[in-house]
């Protein structure tokens, strides 16, 4: 399939033409009742479409007789083929923002997601003959790449070593960018930020996921309560064999061991029991 580039059209000083314009016309009024004054005249209708004001961060695409004849982005005032079409294209930063959509995750769970997508044309030629309505066609390609980029990462996860959409949003935004330059460079878009702006469960699923991560949570903490309380006792444990602070054989450490675990690990508080005899009794 054959791309269209973008090209820059010929173009001449406005100002000059106008010049050239007021003195035809001066000329055909002037002359008009000898006749050549009637050629003065016509040359100046002629030359009267060829006259164009580019503002900033706007474009004209020139087409001549249903073919391409380049494009003029330079600001200011020209005289370009009076011949030629000339469709008026903004350059400027646009914004779409895109509806909640309903995608299942890389866990399978529904989710509802939404982003912000920040873009402009930067081939004229593409955006107007490559796709037909480059608009549309950002909307579209925007959304398909955010479906896609959510079915393959999961909503969260406990391990934040692992991408979720919850957890990197710094990685999801850059991959959601770079599929979606690559899906809208066919026509002329250069995508300069894309963000998850709206990220949840849906809503029949939002309370259950509620309670799971909430369980997770748990498990989580007692995990690294338990890793904590072990390390403790056998620091505890290496102190006093290394100080000499008492001697004890297996049943006395094990017997200690399982004290200071339900010291460390309970969720409420310990009553200590005072011993009153010798220390094995």
């Amino acid at each position: 399939m054959t791309r269209t580039e973008e090209r820059v059209a010929w173009k001449a000083n406005g100002f000059l033409f106008l010049l050239l314009e007021i003195f035809l016309l001066l000329a055909g009024a002037g002359l008009v009742i000898y006749g050549i004054g009637i050629i003065f005249l016509v040359v100046a209708v002629l030359l009267l479409p060829g006259f164009v004001m580019i503002q900033p961060n706007e474009a004209r695409v020139l087409t001549f007789f249903g073919k391409y004849a380049g494009t003029i982005a330079e600001d200011g005032f020209f005289w370009a083929n009076p011949f030629a079409s000339k469709k008026k294209i903004s350059l400027r930063v646009r914004n779409f923002h895109s509806d909640k959509l309903k995608v299942n995750d890389a866990d399978g769970n529904p989710i509802l997601i939404g982003a912000v997508i920040v873009w402009k044309v930067v081939d004229s030629a593409k955006a107007l003959f490559d796709v037909e309505d480059f608009n549309v066609f950002v909307a579209i390609q925007s959304e398909t790449a955010i479906r896609s980029l959510a079915s393959r990462y999961p909503y969260d996860r406990h391990d934040q070593s692992l991408p979720s959409l919850m957890g990197a949003p710094e990685e999801v935004a850059e991959n959601l960018c770079t599929e979606l330059q690559e899906r809208l460079k066919i026509a002329g878009v250069e995508i300069l930020e894309a963000r998850i702006s709206h990220l949840a469960y849906a809503p029949e699923i939002a309370q259950a996921m509620l309670r799971r991560q909430q369980a997770q949570a748990v498990i989580a903490a007692r995990q690294k309560i338990v890793e904590g309380a072990i390390g403790m006792v056998e620091m505890a444990l290496d102190h006093i064999e290394k100080k000499g602070v008492v001697e004890l054989d297996e049943e006395r450490k094990a017997a200690m061991v399982n004290n200071l675990m339900v010291a460390l690990v309970s969720e409420g508080e310990t009553t200590p029991v005072i011993n009153t005899g010798t220390l094995f009794t």
